[in-house]
């Protein structure tokens, strides 16, 4: 509830991880391997417009344009899909139904990205900029005092923002230290 209420809050754009999307149905191909394997294919398709959308260090109206022109048909066979899947009556109660209905109760928000440039067809970029953080939470608890470990998460975020910048942090960090007057 607090997730979706974001998206109503001005200048917050609400849209849904296609990459969580995927994992269900890669999740399903123990139970129902030709129709999950249907739906990944049709997946992996979006993802290859991302790549060629990197590859060509697309920016700005380049990178909606090939969205609109690629992703957009491969997003309404893959609505298609799942609604024939739901409407066939044989969709039984599992894994691929379960996957089904995640997706298409977002559908709308999955599909978002195509429309702004800005936005990334899942949250994989921020799930591993966050990673450092959550894997080392527990070790603050032993940094040996609230200030250490205060002192602990500013250097993760100054390395952080290092790497989201492309910047070397050791090279960083040791101008830094080098200049401080102690």
């Amino acid at each position: 509830g607090v997730y979706e209420s974001f998206g109503t809050r001005p200048g917050i754009t609400l849209l849904h991880c296609m990459a969580h999307a995927r994992r269900k149905f890669f999740d399903a191909l123990g139970n129902d391997k030709a129709q999950a394997e249907q739906a990944l294919q049709l997946f992996g398709q979006l993802y290859d417009t991302e790549r060629l959308i990197k590859e060509q260090g697309l920016k700005g109206d380049a990178i909606i344009e090939l969205r609109q022109k690629e992703a957009v048909p491969v997003l309404a066979a893959l609505q298609q899909w799942m609604n024939e899947q739901v409407n066939s009556g044989l969709l039984k109660k599992g894994p691929l139904a379960s996957a089904i209905g995640y997706s298409l109760s977002r559908w709308d928000k999955l599909c978002l990205y195509t429309t702004d440039a800005i936005l990334q067809i899942d949250n994989n970029p921020v799930e591993n900029a966050i990673r450092p953080v959550a894997i080392g939470r527990k070790n603050y608890l032993f940094a040996g005092s609230h200030q250490a470990a205060q002192r602990a998460a500013m250097i993760y975020s100054l390395l952080a923002t290092c790497r989201a910048h492309q910047i070397n942090s050791y090279e960083w960090l040791k101008d830094v230290l080098e200049r401080m007057h102690l």
